[in-house]
């Protein structure tokens, strides 16, 4: 199975702004009305999408405004960058190599820039990307190369890598 054969068989398409190719499986029907002023209004309970990472579109560094658990489902381990608010950067391996370290799921927490690429020599990863609150558009905020630089200059090398 390839990339292409896994974007026509769940009909993704291309994730604005940050890269790579997705689609929405799954929105809860529920909606929650009392949420912390970060949130421009109601969303519902929660957001579900696969999203399929490539050598040429990966994860571009952004953050949103809700916690996300990503799941690995398929293809080659990512390596995912997670620079927090505090400056702390951590850089996971995701996928289903355990002996070697790698981890099926990783979470990333509410305004916590991320970004995820493949290993060098990786084809496609699949993954899975459960959001909630649920994700919208006008949550995302994607990374400005030279503000994230001044703000986190010791992440440098880091942030143009994934920009």
């Amino acid at each position: 199975m390839t990339a292409e054969d896994i974007i026509n068989l769940f009909n993704m398409i291309p994730l604005p702004g940050e890269g790579g190719y997705y689609v929405e499986t799954y929105r809860a029907s529920e909606k929650i009305d009392d949420l912390p002023a970060r949130y421009e209004g109601p969303r519902t309970f929660s957001t579900a999408i696969l999203y399929l990472i490539t050598p040429t579109s990966f994860s571009k560094l952004h953050k949103v405004k809700s916690d996300e658990v990503f799941h690995f489902h398929l293809g080659n381990p990512v390596e995912m960058l997670k620079i927090y608010e505090t400056g702390k950067t951590e850089t996971e391996i995701v996928g289903t190599d355990l002996v070697k370290g790698q981890k099926p799921q990783a979470v990333v927490y509410k305004n916590t820039w991320q970004g995820t690429k493949l290993i060098e020599g990786g084809k496609f990863a699949l993954l899975g990307c459960t959001v909630a609150p649920s994700f919208e558009f006008s949550d995302y905020e994607s990374a400005n190369k030279d503000l994230l630089i001044k703000q986190f200059p010791n992440a440098k090398a880091l942030i143009e890598k994934y920009i």
